[in-house]
């Protein structure tokens, strides 16, 4: 889960991170007002969306009046950024950069443990830094056991400064950094940039975090900021049907039953030249109920052109499948092409009610991947 840019800065104040004086706005008003209030030379208006590259998308822009105040909050407000519709904007007050940093916390699943990521080259193009120049990044694996102590933080803080009130602020923003990660099971907590001001002053002016989902109940001020994008509300909606269900960017709708089998239906859509629109598992249970909710689930995705359906019948009755399908497909009244693969319990009872009907059988994985990519449009 993610949180916009002012809610992150929150978290971060209530941590002892410093951050720039700011004001959230909706609307251009609001903007010019938050502009008055502060009484700058110059501020930033910052567009708030889920997604980066706000500043190369036009998101972000300086103020220095009145006028371009309310030009520049008018033309964000409203543009689309990365598919997101801009709807609020953060009205920040200008601090007088000298340098950039970037800080992180996040999980490395390879060590199994929590890495910090720091550079001194942060801003907007950090993600160029990472790919051109790996070894201007710096990382470290925090051991769960021994944390982030005052030792360790200006180890790592002296990597950036020689003076010792800025070795100091840094190493207090890396432990309440690392601090605010553990105690809200963030998965991202990021500064990109921390900048040093010329009078000495480490200052957080973006911050990004996110949560990891399964730990969320033990969090309910972070719960209350989650705003669902349309894909996740599917997601949300599946699981409470019993599905597990993950939203990709193919064409080949999915329903499989078994976390193993989908995993290697989507490798033999990729493998034969076609690409999967969604992970879909609709679990062991041959309740035709569940097949049908499962069905409209897949073509509510308008940018399926075929879906695939690959049983493997223990638990599961190939025969229930099949009449969950045919009541299914008479419901939805659809014209997708379905590629039906029935294996296991009851498949030639299975197979045999679904003679006679639009759903396209197959009795072999290979066979019904060649038959949903070719129905797909995409050259096998």
């Amino acid at each position: 889960m993610k949180i916009h840019e002012y809610q992150a800065k929150k978290f971060f104040s209530s941590y002892g991170i410093p951050v720039e004086r700011h004001k959230l706005c909706a609307n251009t008003e609001e903007a010019v007002a938050a502009w008055k209030e502060f009484q700058p030379k110059k501020i930033v208006v910052k567009a708030q969306v889920l997604a980066g590259g706000r500043g190369k998308a036009g998101g972000i822009k300086l103020a220095q009046n009145e006028t371009e105040v309310r030009t520049n909050a008018t033309s964000i407000l409203g543009m689309k950024i990365k598919g997101y519709v801009v709807k609020k904007i953060l009205i920040s007050e200008a601090v007088d950069i000298e340098s950039e940093y970037y800080i992180s916390f996040i999980i490395d699943r390879n060590t199994k443990s929590v890495l910090l990521m720091m550079s001194s080259d942060g801003g907007m193009d950090i993600e160029t830094v990472a790919k051109n120049t790996p070894n201007r990044i710096y990382k470290f694996s925090i051991d769960p056991l021994i944390g982030l102590p005052d030792y360790l933080a200006r180890k790592y803080a002296f990597l950036f400064f020689n003076e010792i009130s800025q070795v100091n602020q840094l190493a207090a923003i890396l432990q309440n950094l690392y601090r605010l990660f553990l105690e809200k099971d963030a998965s991202l907590t990021e500064i990109n940039p921390l900048i040093r001001t010329h009078a000495g002053q480490l200052i957080a002016i973006d911050a990004k975090m996110a949560f990891d989902d399964n730990a969320l109940f033990r969090h309910p001020d972070v719960i209350t900021l989650f705003e669902p994008t349309p894909e996740e509300k599917t997601e949300t909606e599946a699981k409470e049907k019993g599905f597990s269900y993950v939203h990709l960017d193919g064409n080949i709708g999915c329903m499989v039953n078994g976390a193993g089998l989908a995993m290697a239906t989507m490798d033999m859509i990729k493998l034969y030249g076609g690409q999967p629109a969604n992970f879909l598992d609709i679990g062991g249970s041959s309740n035709p109920q569940k097949v049908i909710n499962a069905m409209k689930l897949l073509l509510s995705d308008k940018q399926v052109k075929v879906v695939l359906i690959n049983i493997f019948g223990g638990i599961t009755r190939c025969d229930d499948v099949a009449s969950g399908l045919i009541v299914a497909f008479d419901e939805l009244k659809t014209m997708v092409p379905i590629v039906v693969r029935l294996t296991g319990t009851n498949e030639k009872e299975g197979r045999e009610l679904l003679k006679g009907t639009r759903l396209l059988s197959a009795e072999t994985m290979s066979e019904a991947t060649h038959l949903a990519v070719k129905s797909s449009g995409q050259i096998l």
